[in-house]
């Protein structure tokens, strides 16, 4: 099995059972707090007591393609539809979406709210070598962040790129103590309590779609996993209860989730 540190959370069960499903979701996912609100309904609706591995993105992919979790919802879809082609999940299965968004000190030294495109945004910082925090983890946001330099042509190095290999709250950490750029998730943002000079500056930009997939490991791979469990709690995730909860979820009375699974 893969040796990973994970943060580990888990509903209604001290030990992993036969009603037990291990999950690999996303630090920003986790941070978002509604994680909080579905556990306990899906204990309560199903009995499927829902164990979660909080890493990034990449690392999710991985405990799934070693059979260590029995499903996982991430958010970085050309390595999703990867990890389905090669065998190792069953299929993908959209559940929700929300946006990244690009936040940075008050004062914004690289005027990227004026930006028309967050290309021309990530064109500003680079160019002005405006302290810039990454994540450097091969999560779905480092992945996302990396898709963007691409387009705007950069190759981000120098003093001013800092990455800090970290889930999404402790690199916002980071970029809080230094005042510098940062690229995240909006709940991830939203429900962050350390923002001091920070403020969300630039959003909007199709670029910045973020979809959440659901994504059962396949048992033809990995015989062991809870295929069943899987099944049942990506038909919750997909009911009309989910997708009230989902959508009703708020920060600060702000809705940060969209429901659309089919």
């Amino acid at each position: 099995m893969i040796r990973v540190l994970v943060a580990l959370f888990m509903i209604g069960a001290t030990s992993v059972s036969a009603d037990t499903l291990r999950l690999a979701v996303t630090t920003s996912f986790q941070n978002s707090g509604l994680a909080d609100v579905l556990l306990p309904e899906i204990a309560a609706d199903t009995g499927i007591s829902v164990q979660l591995l909080v890493v990034g993105t990449g690392q999710a992919l991985r405990l799934g393609e070693a059979g260590d979790v029995d499903a996982i919802l991430v958010h970085a879809r050309a390595a999703e539809e990867a990890f389905v082609a090669q065998g190792f999940g069953t299929h993908r299965r959209e559940i929700m979406y929300n946006d990244f968004v690009l936040v940075g000190p008050s004062d914004d030294p690289a005027a990227i709210a004026d930006a028309q495109t967050v290309r021309a945004a990530m064109i500003s910082i680079a160019t002005t070598e405006a302290a810039f925090v990454s994540r450097g983890d091969d999560s779905g946001t480092h992945k996302k962040e990396i898709s963007l330099w691409d387009a705007a042509s950069i190759t981000p190095d120098g003093g001013w790129y800092r990455s800090v290999g970290t889930g999404m709250g402790a690199a916002l950490n980071t970029a809080s103590a230094m005042s510098a750029y940062i690229l995240t998730d909006r709940a991830s943002w939203l429900n962050f309590g350390n923002k001091r000079d920070l403020a969300m500056l630039f959003v909007g930009d199709p670029a910045l779609f973020n979809q959440y997939a659901f994504i059962p490991v396949n048992p033809s791979r990995h015989a062991h996993v809870r295929h069943a469990q899987a099944s049942i709690l990506e038909e919750w995730l997909s009911s009309g209860k989910a997708k009230t909860l989902i959508n009703g979820y708020r920060i600060d009375g702000e809705a940060v989730f969209t429901f659309n699974a089919e």
